[in-house]
């Protein structure tokens, strides 16, 4: 058996529309942890000339490479998936102290079409940890707002130092399923 995504909104070009309003905003440093709905980006990152995509072993450590890039004059961007917004909860609490720049773009699951119970419990409540931590929250369900949402969310995050976190639905990034 194999996991491939299931799209309901299957417009490829969300994440192009995501790497360009990086781009506009000079984000330098994109860490992440690998993840299918983020794959297509992370691809674009690493074929870069102009960002450096940064693998983490957990989203924590994300929290803390935003807040060094940002002390060393850069600008940075945490790509995870729900189910790691639980890993960061105590990292959170240093964004409202070092007063930093902080985006993060989390591909959601144990939402639309989810066939893995593990996955429900993190995916039903990370808005919640996140606004409780103090983080705006915005939301793309489908490919044509991830535009406007990522410049929201960017413009925010880097001008009003407004840490915010963007939901990318499982709507948009599809249902994994498993096939034989």
């Amino acid at each position: 058996m194999h996991a491939h995504a299931e799209a309901a909104d299957t417009a490829p070009n969300w994440p192009d529309d995501i790497f360009a309003t990086l781009q506009r905003f000079d984000v330098r440093q994109v860490a992440y942890v690998p993840d299918a709905g983020h794959s297509k980006l992370i691809q674009r990152v690493l074929a870069s000339s102009t960002m450096r995509g940064i693998s983490l072993t957990t989203e924590e450590e994300g929290v803390a490479l935003l807040a060094g890039a940002w002390a060393g004059g850069q600008r940075g961007v945490l790509l995870m998936q729900s189910s790691g917004v639980g890993n960061c909860i105590n990292m959170l609490s240093l964004i409202p102290i070092l007063r930093f720049p902080f985006l993060t773009l989390v591909t959601m699951r144990g939402e639309w079409g989810e066939f893995n119970p593990w996955q429900v419990p993190m995916g039903s409540t990370t808005q919640g940890v996140f606004e409780l931590s103090g983080v705006q929250v915005l939301r793309a369900s489908n490919a044509a707002e991830v535009p406007a949402v990522l410049e929201a969310a960017a413009s925010q995050a880097y001008n009003a130092l407004t840490p915010t976190a963007v939901l990318l639905s499982q709507r948009l990034i599809g249902a994994k399923v498993f096939t034989k």
